[in-house]
């Protein structure tokens, strides 16, 4: 086991690292697009470079160090999955639109009460040749700005993923909420299933995956910027990082943070390697959500009044911890998981 990145890793993070360096708001998602570092994972006939998720957690992990506020987790919920199950239409029809960065694809992974459920609620009934969904999807990423949401559904026989459009009648968005009333889709829609649960298994995994190395870099980042603030600032004529109960506080930030990217490597190299990581990822989740708020607390509270300030970068780092701490299921969900 050997979590040494390679000379092509190491390049792609070098480029992801100085793309999100230099440019600024909006414009860093089409420059990360044009930097061919949101088509690592398209398969070379759709002019890709035929990689992975190592590969692609390496982009969110920069992603989160630099709290770019870019719909990261498309590359985790539309691309590898669909690179890995899509039908030939759906790959050529979608992957290089994500590419290009000029379409968003989500999943909706989560139901009322239910994160990550093996048997979604949501039904999709057979019909007159077609098949009708009903049911609730929640925290949704970026919701109001997909152009295609992989939505799991209990069939008759099991689950299936489909890719819908969330522009079909009968589907309303709110928020980072679905409702579907009566939704028509058809077979064509429905992604590859090799193996009874396949498909769904596929998805969650990413999800996790790619949320927890986009955490990853959040916490890293937050932690670098917290550590270069209390080497600056100064009180009663002492640098604050002298201070004895400053210096265990950052400790405990610094241990939470290397603990979370060692799960992390773990997890995505059992997962690259075609190994079992269930259980990594569930250690990586676990840790993330019972860690990661708690940490960015302490940055928050060893920035003093400047860490509340919305035009200082802490806040982002925030944001994105907290929404992916949350979107993971929570640290006693993940340990259940772990235990069973």
């Amino acid at each position: 086991m050997d979590f040494t990145l390679d000379e092509t890793q190491r390049e792609i993070a070098a480029l992801a690292a100085a793309v999100l360096d230099k440019e600024p708001g909006e414009a860093v998602w089409r420059a990360l697009a044009e930097a061919g570092l949101l088509a690592l994972a398209l398969p070379p006939d759709l002019d890709g470079d035929g990689l992975g998720i190592a590969e692609v957690a390496i982009v969110l992990t920069e992603i989160g160090r630099a709290a770019a506020e870019v719909p990261a987790l498309t590359l985790a919920l539309g691309l590898l999955p669909l690179a890995e199950l899509g039908t030939p239409r759906q790959k050529a029809e979608l992957l290089p639109e994500i590419a290009a960065g000029t379409a968003v694809v989500t999943a909706a992974v989560h139901e009322p009460s239910a994160p990550l459920p093996a048997r979604p609620a949501t039904t999709a009934v057979a019909e007159d040749g077609a098949w009708v969904l009903n049911g609730v999807k929640t925290a949704v990423p970026y919701a109001a700005e997909a152009t295609r949401i992989l939505l799991p559904a209990s069939l008759p026989g099991g689950t299936g993923v489909f890719v819908l459009d969330p522009r079909t009648d009968g589907v309303t968005v709110t928020g980072s909420a679905i409702r579907l009333e009566n939704v028509i889709a058809t077979d064509a829609d429905l992604v590859r299933d090799r193996e009874p649960g396949q498909a769904i298994a596929t998805l969650h995994r990413h999800a996790i995956a790619g949320a927890a190395a986009l955490a990853d870099g959040a916490l890293a980042g937050a932690l670098a910027l917290t550590t270069g603030h209390i080497g600056r600032r100064e009180q009663f004529g002492k640098p604050l990082a002298t201070f004895q109960a400053v210096a265990q506080q950052i400790a405990d930030v610094y241990i939470a943070s290397r603990t979370l990217h060692l799960a992390v490597l773990s997890a995505v190299w059992r997962m690259a390697a075609g190994l079992d990581a269930q259980a990594d990822l569930d250690v990586a989740a676990y840790w993330l959500a019972d860690q990661a708020p708690e940490a960015i607390g302490i940055c928050h509270h060893l920035h003093g009044g400047l860490g509340v300030d919305i035009t200082y970068p802490l806040h982002r780092y925030y944001t994105l911890l907290t929404e992916t701490s949350r979107f993971v299921a929570g640290a006693e969900d993940r340990l259940g998981e772990l235990v069973r």
